[in-house]
């Protein structure tokens, strides 16, 4: 029986930390809940984008600028595009591009990150002081630089911008990885030793994890409008493909004329980006230890 202790201690384990997260889930505020659900919702139909817009991406129809009417709920676009099949898809596109971002961004931030601070001497000087001169470039300038000399396909937008933002990531990480890294634990994993890549892994970043995935979806959300503001300026994501950045500018002239089509891509973003933070803000508050008086 003793041979399967361990087997029964990680799975006690497992279902105490299912607990806790089920037991904070039901004490989390309203505006956490409103988060969570706006996300979900966002994430379904970006998933299932295909099925849910009744109308082709590129699909193009004989009147531009339609009202909004039975057959175009949403009205048309400067090309004669359904634009709720245009949000339905810019959905997919814009939230799975900074999605994917902000992941590499995270697995070249937090890696670097971790690293300088198990190593520190002239790594973590290299390191910091790289940082430190691309932080020092305003990213959105230095963005539009990058992307006009390496064009703007999907592909250099993410390397591009996960580069630029794992600058950040990599602050953060550092600074939270220097106060693991002197702790006994590590030092007595070096004596044994065990490798870096087994000391990250093992002992720093689950230590780590409540600051890093808070800033994760911060980062996101940087991410996110980002990727808008770019798209809003021609140089971020590409026609033919659904963007809601490339959306608010194309249609901007409505607004001129009392038309508010433009401003549901809009609202799509700012929706997006206080959900987000609803969530972020209640995580951090539940993994800080603080409770709430009474």
């Amino acid at each position: 029986m003793t041979s399967y202790e361990p087997i029964a201690q990680v799975h006690r384990l497992r279902r105490s930390r299912a607990t806790r997260a089920k037991t904070a889930l039901k004490k989390a505020p309203f505006s956490a809940w409103f988060g969570i659900l706006v996300i979900v919702g966002y994430v379904v139909v970006a998933v299932f984008a295909h099925w849910i817009a009744p109308y082709g991406e590129t699909q193009v129809f004989s009147e531009a600028f339609a009202p909004w009417n039975q057959q175009f709920k949403l009205g048309t676009d400067q090309l004669g595009r359904d634009m709720l099949t245009r949000l339905i898809y810019g959905a997919r596109n814009t939230i799975g591009i900074a999605v994917a971002t902000t992941l590499l961004s995270f697995a070249v931030g937090v890696s670097l990150g971790l690293l300088a601070a198990l190593y520190r001497g002239w790594l973590d000087q290299i390191l910091s002081r790289a940082v430190d001169v691309l932080m020092s470039i305003p990213s959105l300038i230095f963005a539009l630089v990058l992307l006009s000399i390496f064009g703007s396909s999907i592909t250099s937008l993410i390397i591009i911008i996960a580069l630029l933002d794992s600058t950040r990531v990599f602050r953060l990480a550092r600074a939270v990885g220097l106060n693991v890294a002197v702790m006994d634990y590590v030092e007595v994993a070096r004596l044994r030793g065990e490798g870096p890549k087994w000391i990250i892994a093992k002992e720093i970043l689950p230590n780590v994890m409540p600051p890093l995935v808070a800033e994760f979806g911060l980062r996101f959300c940087f991410v996110f409008l980002t990727i808008a503001a770019l798209s809003f300026l021609g140089v971020g994501i590409q026609p033919p493909t659904a963007d809601w950045g490339s959306m608010v500018r194309e249609n901007a002239t409505l607004i001129t004329y009392g038309d508010v089509t433009p401003l549901l891509p809009a609202g799509a973003i700012a929706l997006l980006t206080v959900s987000v933070n609803f969530v972020v803000d209640w995580f951090l508050h539940a993994t800080s230890g603080l409770r709430d008086e009474k």
